[in-house]
């Protein structure tokens, strides 16, 4: 995201964020993120419980996209910027999955005396599948 104060030039509406993605998202990723999140539910791990519960597999946390959106936001713009960060779970995040992550200026702001970029931002499988819609807020100077 152009930034005044580093290129000079300035944020326009419409301006789209530099795509970020992970994946994919195997069972080892899977087991880490239920070992450092503590979400150890079994839908996320255990293939067994998952189809008992009428799923084809397990599916990833979702967190783990919600985590790769920040990684997402953080690579435009520095943390101590990011002003308000909300997210939706739309649908599932398959196992084996690659997650994009995308964004662009949909609104620029004076917020709490602050000249601001309200961004759309989603993440969504590589089939095109939506898994997370939301938008963050951010300080440009």
């Amino acid at each position: 995201m152009a930034n005044g104060s580093k290129t000079g030039q300035p944020v326009q509406v419409g301006e789209i964020l530099k795509p970020h993605e992970q994946g994919p998202i195997s069972r080892t990723t899977l087991a880490l993120f239920a070992g450092a999140s503590g979400d150890h539910n079994p839908i996320h791990i255990d293939i067994d419980f998952a189809k008992k519960a009428g799923m084809t597999d397990v599916f990833a946390h979702g967190m783990l996209s919600m985590a790769y959106l920040a990684q997402f936001i953080l690579k435009s713009i520095p943390q101590i910027r990011l002003r308000v960060w909300n997210v939706r779970f739309v649908s599932i995040t398959e196992v084996n999955s690659i997650v994009q992550c995308t964004g662009h200026v949909t609104e620029l702001l004076e917020r709490n005396g602050e000249f601001c970029a309200r961004l759309a931002i989603e993440a969504r499988m590589k089939d095109g599948a939506k898994t997370l819609l939301g938008e963050a807020i951010v300080a440009l100077a």
